[in-house]
């Protein structure tokens, strides 16, 4: 089966750097609770200007990631996997209940109590950290597999997105958000015009991150918005949106996900870890990931299938897509960035986000077993054009 050289890139670079990550997440969470504690945990509070290194990571550095997976989704939607309706309803269906199901679980253990706003933490999946673990079964992953989980993936990520520019917004600088929007227009004329020098959309980007940070919407958004503003014309290697993307691709990778997953799973647990789990929040996030995203994947799959909406990918069956479903509870970057938009108190960020460490190594390691199982020994050779 032939797969475009982009998407063998794309594949590639999430398969390392979900590596990558999973490496800076263990370094962390040993520093954050060895003797040298005190001075990584001040590390990431030490101020750049008027604000902690924390901060530009979280609220600048996360805005070039949201860049990329606007690069990315804008691909999907003209040319990729979601550009023919026929072929987007299957993830589109699994997508559509990984989200929902861990969600209501969460609600369910969080009903009427002063965490319930997370119910969005378990609903993202960490698309370089499942990348990742898929890669390490080798060619005995059929395509289809890896087109699913890689479109499933960029659907959560868009409704993620829609979820912190809707919900996650306490309140709007409606003076300062008319700004940014009036932009990101402008930038839309742009395109429509057909400028295609990419340094004025960079430099309208910035500006409309800044506007966008004063508004009270998260200002990550703003690199989705701006993926969208920049010219994708055909999609070929010469358009400045592929330009883009491909350069985006190592340092977003290796870079900014490793910078982000050092500075967020910096947690220090400290008492019982069993005391840290068994807060409403963390079995929410904890059972939401585990079991709310495969058994969410695999109905609304199962009855778009049932139901006749679409037949099943060629190189499926309902095993496989169950242990897809399980590397869909890798929640991590995602989940994570919600936690700190959903709770501001310290040791409610500190527990979700050791849960959603908990949860998606449990969900890691539950699909690699499972898929090990269930795929064949062998497979025949990709070809890339």
């Amino acid at each position: 089966m032939k797969i475009t050289r982009l998407f063998a890139l794309f594949f590639e670079s999430k398969k390392a750097s979900g590596l990558v990550l999973v490496t800076c997440t263990i370094v962390s969470l040993f520093l954050a609770n060895s003797r040298w504690s005190d001075a990584y945990l001040h590390l990431w509070h030490t101020p750049i200007g008027s604000q902690p290194v924390e901060y530009w990571i979280n609220d600048g550095l996360m805005a070039v990631f949201f860049l990329l997976i606007g690069l990315e989704l804008e691909r999907e939607v003209y040319i990729g996997e979601l550009s023919k309706i026929k072929d987007a309803v299957f993830p589109l269906a699994g997508a559509l209940g990984g989200m929902l199901i861990p969600a209501l679980i969460f609600t369910l253990f969080n009903y009427n109590t002063p965490t319930s706003k997370g119910y969005g933490i378990p609903m993202a999946t960490d698309i370089a950290f499942a990348i990742g673990i898929l890669s390490l079964l080798g060619n005995r992953v059929p395509v289809a597999l890896k087109v699913f989980l890689t479109a499933l993936a960029v659907i959560d990520d868009l409704g993620a997105i829609l979820m912190i520019a809707i919900f996650y917004t306490d309140s709007l600088n409606l003076f300062n958000l008319g700004i940014s929007l009036g932009i990101f227009g402008l930038l839309l004329i742009l395109n429509r015009c057909r400028v295609n020098a990419l340094i004025w959309y960079l430099i309208g980007g910035v500006f409309m991150w800044y506007f966008m940070l004063h508004s009270g919407v998260h200002a990550t958004i703003t690199g989705v918005l701006l993926a969208f503003a920049i010219p994708f014309e055909n999609g070929s290697p010469r358009s400045i949106s592929y330009r883009l993307q491909h350069r985006l691709h190592n340092p977003v990778a290796f870079l900014i996900i490793p910078l982000f997953a050092l500075c967020n799973t910096a947690v220090s647990i400290d008492g019982n870890v069993f005391d840290t789990l068994i807060h409403p929040y963390s079995i929410g996030i904890i059972a939401g990931l585990v079991v709310g995203k495969p058994l969410g994947i695999f109905i609304f799959s199962w009855l778009s299938v049932k139901c006749k909406i679409t037949p099943l990918p060629e190189g499926f069956t309902w095993n496989r897509l169950l242990g897809l479903g399980m590397l869909g509870g890798i929640g991590f970057t995602m989940s994570i960035f919600i936690t700190l938009l959903a709770f501001e108190a310290t040791e409610i960020r500190n527990s979700c986000k050791f849960s959603i460490v908990i949860a998606s190594t449990i969900s890691g390691f539950a699909g690699y077993v499972w898929l090990t199982y269930c795929l064949p020994k062998t497979a025949k050779n990709l070809t890339v054009e």
